[in-house]
């Protein structure tokens, strides 16, 4: 926090919605506004200053930040005349779809900040404030890993033992149903040396566990300080170095992006997590075709089975869509023999909504909502079994567990698996950053039960 900003009294609410990019960049947003002379607070009423920051991937999802803009007009027109007015701010990639649309059609809103445009977060607000209502959705992302702001040490540390490190943005794959290339750009790595910077820096304010953030994050490539190409995995076995990195991992990736090199990293490397998060997003060549994924589900299979050969032990997580547009019965039982096949420990799965602008939207053939309802729930029985499944061959085996923090009571701590399962274990275990040896005594479908392994000793 800059001299300037002490004891300003401002105050900023961050609502996030989406997926862990999301969440890093509403981090880094806040990280700019408190040397800025803002702090964080938890309650909207409090706040000098509102931003949504919104994700666009889901059916209706502009619909939903108007819903939300509508309630916060209240708030601000209740403060008008006093002195302490609000200001209203949509970021994210609603905010760069809508633009300004967002201001035309509410009027509460003082700002419109798109995903490359961050670090400029206290200069678009200090002119919104002198020049009216701002709407700042064009630059280039290269300029937004240059010039974002370092988190502060002890921003760092109030924020816990684990963190989100950005190393990729936006993504050329261009998947028919998916509007990131469009809201997120192209894909650009960020740098070899700002990753490692922030990386020790994120050790120095006593973070364990490190998880690289990319749109598509086996995608990166960087140079090497001689000028040799390098690629995710090389860029893991340099961070594995950085003493005080305990944990790695890394999401969400691409199937066409997992090299040999990055393989061979969940062979070498033990402090990168038993854990891979891979989408596939259908078992249906046809259907793997008509949303331009580039690869088919015997190469998917591949790639697991590869991945499993190195690394015995690691858990599948997985995205996927049921009622992609010309999805027959025979389509989704390909997807079902997949899932059947891959055995995931965990997987996230979505009826397919249209989303403006992407090539799905205008496809023929678009499934019936009861279908997509009725395969969707098909589909998600068959995962939580899987789930279900894995987090009981836990039951009795003895693991790693990194204390993150407190538990619903007093007794208790929330750990995270290699698997990254939560934890609960008794409180009398250890500290929040330790990383303790746990014995499994109990299974939940969304997490695990562990006593120390001396005591179960």
């Amino acid at each position: 926090m800059t001299a300037n900003s002490e004891n300003t009294g401002k105050k900023v609410f961050i609502k996030t919605w989406g997926c862990q990019m999301n969440v890093y960049d509403s981090t880094r947003m806040q990280d700019a506004l408190e040397q800025d002379g803002y702090s964080a607070t938890s309650v909207i009423e409090d706040a000098d200053l509102v931003l949504l920051n919104t994700c666009h991937i889901r059916e209706r999802a502009a619909e939903k930040v108007y819903s939300h803009l509508g309630r916060i007009r209240k708030l601000k027109e209740d403060r008008a005349g006093t002195d302490r007015p609000m200001t209203v701010g949509v970021t994210g990639c609603v905010a760069q779809a809508e633009g300004r649309e967002i201001i035309a059609r509410e009027r509460s809103v003082d700002l419109v900040v798109g995903p490359q445009t961050y670090h400029q977060l206290p200069e678009i607000l200090a002119r919104s404030k002198t020049d009216g209502p701002q709407v700042a959705t064009e630059y280039a992302v290269e300029d937004k890993f240059e010039h974002m702001p370092a988190a502060q040490k002890k921003q760092v540390q109030a924020r816990g033992v684990t963190a989100f490190l950005t190393v990729q943005e936006g993504c050329d794959k261009f998947c028919t149903f998916c509007v990131v290339p469009y809201t997120r750009g192209m894909e650009v790595s960020r740098p070899r040396q700002q990753i490692l910077d922030e990386a020790r820096s994120l050790v120095d304010a006593g973070v364990r566990e490190i998880t690289l953030l990319g749109q598509n994050v086996n995608a990166w490539h960087g140079e090497t300080p001689s000028g040799a190409a390098m690629g995710l995995g090389h860029l893991l076995h340099e961070l594995a170095a950085v003493q005080g990195i305990e944990r790695l991992r890394y999401v969400t990736s691409h199937p066409c992006d997992m090299s040999d090199d990055l393989i061979e990293a969940h062979r070498d490397l033990d402090v990168l997590m038993p854990y891979l998060h891979l989408p596939v997003q259908a078992g249906s060549d046809k259907i793997l075709k008509a949303m331009n994924r580039k690869h088919t589900a015997a190469e998917y299979l591949d790639i697991i089975a590869r991945v499993r050969e190195v690394r015995p032990d690691i858990a599948i997580s997985g995205d996927m869509i049921v009622g992609f547009p010309g999805e027959t019965d025979e389509d989704f039982e390909a997807t079902m023999e997949i899932v059947g096949r891959t055995n995931y420990a965990q997987c996230y799965s979505f009826k397919y909504s249209k989303r403006p602008g992407t090539p799905g939207a205008e496809m023929d053939g678009q499934v019936d909502e009861a279908v997509k309802t009725e395969r969707l729930a098909q589909l998600q029985a068959l995962l939580g079994e899987q789930q279900e499944a894995f987090n009981r061959s836990r039951i009795g085996k003895t693991m790693s567990v990194l204390l993150e923090k407190p538990g619903k009571h007093a007794d208790q701590l929330i750990g995270r698996s290699p698997w990254l399962q939560s934890v609960i274990v008794p409180s009398s275990i250890g500290r929040i950053g330790d990383i303790v040896d746990v014995t499994i005594t109990d299974a939940a479908p969304n997490s695990l039960t562990g006593e120390s392994a001396r005591q179960a000793a």
